[in-house]
């Protein structure tokens, strides 16, 4: 929005065409949602406060958390109204990419409100059922898939690229959208389960973010993108305005968020998030990196899967409670320590997947 205002006074004054730069409006999109974040966070927390809409926490987990009850979630909402507002101030609204990710976000959003409104509000523990959340995210990660399937413009926007190797590519075709799909559907619920601790998964979500921009800017630039023998996707660089805008509403969000807790994020953050971490890794065909780097979340996911699955076939759990930083807490880990030791997990992992731009 401001961009075509900068253009337009670009006829008067000269000056103006500084906004013309990706990198400029990045930086601007992080301070402006880490503003209305930091800016807005007080009084969201007052307001869900007022509404009682506090977390219910379960008996069965660490007896640490019992004092976590009623703290207010659905916190996450703060976190897409930074990203939304800051996105569409200093994005170029006339790039499809742009109104993709974000129609991602709101579709995952609401997903995720509803579920936290029926936990919260209805006090139905079950919230939003399985087969219905999971139709609607499905609804939302394919309409993302088959939109960029048609925005595809060469080949290479539809082929699996795998890191470490120059020439090891896989073309899709109509796969891609089956990929797409998978791949942002995963990325949301990975995210979420995720989200159990004080920090835990907003953290490891700025920092993919940030690298994620640091892929999207080479990937929309056919000389850094032809130098780095990694793909060109005309357009994808305007993304880094988004992942700026993620970081900046993270960091915002972790000023409260952080131990201990004075606000949740609930699903409403937690999927939206993760879908939209999955939908620009898609863009920037960086799907494999995106395991790499969010590899704190495949570890979550897995050890929910391992643990269900063992338990269903042998009648046994394979960790003392699952997701995985649980089980860490019920050793005797405090949280924090735990917290701040996936996030120097996560740290490392998001190098290695920057490493695949040069060892190749």
């Amino acid at each position: 929005m401001l961009l075509w205002l900068a253009d337009y006074l670009a006829q008067y004054y000269k000056g103006f065409h500084v906004f013309n730069y990706l990198t400029l409006r990045a930086m601007l999109s992080i301070l402006t949602a880490l503003a209305i974040a930091i800016w807005f966070g007080p009084k969201m927390i007052d307001y869900l406060r007022r509404l009682k809409f506090g977390q219910a926490v379960r008996t069965d987990g660490p007896q640490t958390h019992l004092v976590k009850s009623g703290t207010p979630t659905m916190g996450g909402a703060l976190i897409l109204v930074a990203i939304g507002v800051s996105t569409l101030l200093w994005a170029n609204l006339s790039n499809p990419y742009v109104w993709i990710v974000l129609g991602v976000m709101v579709v995952f959003g609401a997903v995720g409100w509803v579920d936290d409104y029926r936990k919260v509000v209805e006090k139905n523990p079950r919230g939003l059922p399985a087969k219905w959340k999971y139709l609607w995210q499905s609804v939302g990660g394919l309409a993302a898939a088959v939109s960029l399937y048609y925005l595809a413009k060469t080949p290479v926007e539809t082929t699996l690229i795998f890191p470490f190797f120059k020439d090891l590519v896989l073309p899709l075709g109509v796969f891609y959208i089956l990929l797409t799909y998978l791949v942002i559907v995963g990325s949301s619920n990975a995210v979420n389960l995720t989200d159990g601790l004080d920090g835990l998964a907003i953290m490891p979500t700025v920092m993919v973010a940030g690298a994620l921009a640091i892929f999207a800017y080479l990937s929309g630039n056919i000389k850094f993108a032809d130098y780095l023998h990694i793909p060109y996707v005309a357009g994808s660089g305007e993304l880094v305005v988004i992942c700026g805008s993620i970081v900046g509403a993270g960091l915002g969000f972790l000023w409260f968020n952080a131990y201990p807790a004075e606000v949740f994020m609930g699903d409403v953050g937690a999927l939206a998030l993760g879908a939209v971490l999955g939908v620009i890794a898609v863009i920037v065909r960086q799907e494999i990196v995106l395991f790499i780097m969010g590899g704190v979340f495949v570890m979550e996911t897995v050890s929910v899967m391992l643990q269900v699955g063992s338990y269903k076939l042998r009648g046994k759990r394979v960790f003392r409670m699952a997701p995985i930083h649980h089980h860490y807490e019920l050793k005797g880990w405090p949280e924090t320590k735990v917290v701040i030791r996936f996030w120097i997990i996560s740290f490392m992992l998001v190098l290695l997947g920057l490493t695949t731009l040069k060892l190749r």
